[in-house]
């Protein structure tokens, strides 16, 4: 049996600390480690994936430091105003393979916005939410809301999603989001949805945990489904 997934609330935390942490935590998890939620904000900073291209910073002296990361994905931005969850779970653990975590991730983040009447969607071949066409929010069809990005190591994910609330979006203008030229961001205040950051946190937080645990619970009797140590999903 799992144990209960539990929530850590981090604040406002610089990226390498963060991301030093969660390292630390999955070389140090043995079999019976809880899996964990991590809700973070960070100051202003770009990350750049394993396999990054730095052709995607557009601007040479933002201002912004680049940090290069082992996760999968491209360039992205990460500020204060987004939320940003980080997904410390043992996959093997609950059964679970890398694109069913990246589905599982994204209808999270689909269920937390369709609670503030936002339309949204996958969109395929490229990992992350986008504003669906139609709809209160037509002219920014197409514009990205949520970007995600694991590494799997030794069976358990670490990095994970984030969700932009109320943000200054300038920073995304200065890189090729995700690798993806002309690609508009969004926040949901940009949309039209004024809400708290710890309100959206909260609410993500438990979808996430809603939809590991179901997965959990229907797939202790199904095949098990193999991961791979790798950079697995993009930003």
């Amino acid at each position: 049996m799992t144990s209960p997934i539990e929530v850590c609330w981090r604040g406002t935390e610089d990226y390498a600390t963060s991301f030093d942490a969660m390292r630390a935590y999955t070389d140090a998890r043995g079999p019976h480690a809880p899996d964990q939620l991590w809700i973070v904000q960070h100051p202003p900073v770009y990350t750049l994936g394993l396999a990054g291209d730095p052709a995607h910073l557009l601007v040479a002296d933002t201002g912004i430091p680049l940090v290069k990361v082992d996760r999968g994905g491209q360039i992205t931005y990460h500020g204060p105003g987004q939320v940003l969850i980080y997904l410390l779970v043992d996959l093997r653990r609950r059964k679970l393979g890398v694109r069913e975590m990246v589905r599982l991730i994204e209808q999270a983040v689909i269920d937390t916005l369709g609670a503030y009447n936002l339309d949204v969607e996958r969109r395929a071949g490229a990992p992350g939410i986008y504003v669906s066409p139609g709809g209160p929010a037509a002219a920014h069809a197409g514009a990205k809301i949520a970007a995600l990005g694991l590494k799997i190591r030794n069976g358990c994910s670490y990095h994970g999603v984030s969700l932009n609330v109320a943000m200054d979006l300038r920073p995304f203008d200065w890189i090729n989001p995700c690798g993806y030229a002309g690609l508009q961001t969004i926040d949901m205040a940009t949309l039209g949805v004024a809400a708290r950051w710890d309100e959206v946190a909260a609410r993500l937080a438990q979808q996430l945990g809603r939809h590991l645990e179901q997965h959990t619970a229907s797939a202790h009797a199904a095949p098990s489904t193999h991961t791979a140590d790798a950079a697995n999903a993009a930003a």
